[in-house]
């Protein structure tokens, strides 16, 4: 007999929900805002002629930041690369642009005597061009992705390469010229970049951007343009300068940490989960926690079990497998988050169970279970649906993630033999297709039947590979 039971959920009075969104909301304008304490400190009490000029630290600081750069941008190519996105292509560019500009500008240090605007002028040029990238890159969010074909193609980021040298060699020519003593050219590039930066924060307060993500970029932003406030209102070497590296420094390290963020989690800047998402998801396996305690004393729960699972391996079984499916395309269609499909089969399965025996090949099922579910996230779910044959479904992953997974399970399977009690251990490989729901069809049926459709390539195509297009 199946009892059900009522788990009450406390909800916060609607005021207070309010009254907490809005100070969050104000915390964020604080902390985005709080350069502009210490930049009216200095220029109201420090005096603007009091200078430290440290030749060697200025060097030191520049190749650090510079190698940090590449590293971002590296990993930002990397995140491109995995989602597509047409954000994180202009944001390579954007750091690429200001660690190849940006470099001379240590590398001129000692020309701060001899000239001054060939040191000078390198700072300026590389917070405009990134700005300026950084705000193509703001107006593509939300846009499709690019093609898979076309991200491994080099020859554009060698042409943007060659974009940046040509505009170094532009400032040394300026630096030499009649026109390098003018303050205009300093501070029209200082402005430039403090307006294309407030254009940012503009434009995603206009298009209400929000994700958790998508913030860090905004303040980050709103950090490059008060440096180049404070950069415009300092002068070589005297303490207002140094804030104003440190200010941009400060955006550089937070937009670099939601860089990271994308990598370790999505590979995408706009779509990775809000709070509200996140927070769901906590409160839907809070309330999934409560009621299997209350119902852990029902003799019906193990009977529910039973029928949802696969009774030797433990995994789930094919009806419950296609229930959950249907759960999260539902939740996919709601959210628009990606959700793909691992269709997997033991190679050569019929030979394990034909020299070795139908015990031994069920030993084998069970341990391929288990290395399945080490190599998965806690809320992804595997399931077997025939003999050899299983599923895994991977809510919030593209189907780039999700070949990085069963890529990552294939070679899990195949470099580790499987130890079956005292018996020769016994090597396995699995072929596997992927399908992701939308792209490869917007049905349960047509999803399942191209997950199917590429597991059986998989097998035509010499077995031990993973197949998605």
């Amino acid at each position: 007999m199946h009892m059900s039971t009522n788990i009450a959920v406390y909800e916060p009075p609607t005021a207070l929900q309010l009254i907490t969104q809005a100070y969050a909301s104000l915390l964020r304008i604080a902390f985005a805002l709080m350069p502009v304490l210490l930049i009216a400190y200095l220029y109201f009490y420090q005096d603007p002629t009091l200078r430290f000029e440290n030749h060697l630290f200025h060097e030191i600081a520049i190749a650090v930041a510079t190698l940090e750069g590449l590293f971002v941008t590296y990993v930002t190519w990397r995140c491109y690369q995995s989602s597509g996105e047409p954000l994180l292509r202009w944001m390579t560019l954007g750091f690429m642009g200001f660690v190849l500009i940006y470099a001379p500008h240590g590398a001129f240090t000692e020309m701060a005597h001899h000239n001054i605007w060939l040191f000078l002028l390198y700072g300026p040029a590389s917070r405009l061009a990134m700005s300026i990238l950084l705000f193509v890159g703001l107006l593509s969010y939300s846009w499709p992705p690019d093609d898979i074909a076309k991200r491994p193609n080099v020859r554009p980021w060698l042409t943007w390469a060659g974009l940046f040298l040509m505009v170094n060699l532009v400032i040394a020519w300026v630096a030499y010229s009649a026109y390098a003593g003018h303050p205009a050219v300093r501070l029209s590039m200082e402005g430039g970049a403090l307006v294309f930066c407030a254009l940012n924060v503009a434009v995603m307060l206009s298009r209400q951007i929000h994700s958790p993500l998508m913030t860090i970029f905004g303040i980050s932003v709103t950090w490059f343009a008060l440096s180049s406030l404070a950069f415009m209102l300092g002068g070589p070497w005297n303490h207002m300068w140094w804030l104003a590296h440190a200010i941009f420094a400060g955006g550089f390290f937070l937009l670099s940490y939601g860089v990271v963020q994308a990598f370790r989690t999505t590979r995408s800047f706009s779509t990775i989960y809000s709070q509200e998402e996140l927070m769901a998801r906590l409160a839907e396996a809070m309330a999934g926690t409560q009621s299997a305690l209350q119902e852990v004393q029902r003799s019906n729960q193990m009977l529910e079990r039973l029928a949802a699972t696969d009774p030797l391996t433990g995994a789930g079984n094919r009806r419950q497998f296609i229930e959950r499916i249907g759960t999260e395309i539902a939740r996919a269609k709601r959210s628009g988050a990606p959700l793909s499909l691992l269709s997997l089969d033991l190679d050569h399965f019929k030979e394990v169970n034909d020299s070795r025996g139908h015990i031994v090949g069920d030993e084998v099922l069970c341990e391929f279970v288990r290395k399945c579910l080490e190599a998965i996230r806690p809320y992804d779910s595997v399931a077997r649906v025939g003999g050899e044959e299983f599923m895994v479904l991977l809510p919030g992953a593209t189907l780039d993630a999700a070949c990085a997974v069963g890529d990552r399970l294939r070679l899990a399977i195949e470099r580790n033999a499987f130890e079956v009690g005292s018996r020769p251990s016994i090597d396995v490989t699995i072929s596997i297709g992927v399908s992701e729901f939308g792209r490869d069809g917007d049905t349960l049926d047509a999803f399942l039947r191209v997950a199917d459709q590429r597991l059986y390539r998989a097998k035509d195509q010499g077995r031990n590979c993973v197949i998605a297009a």
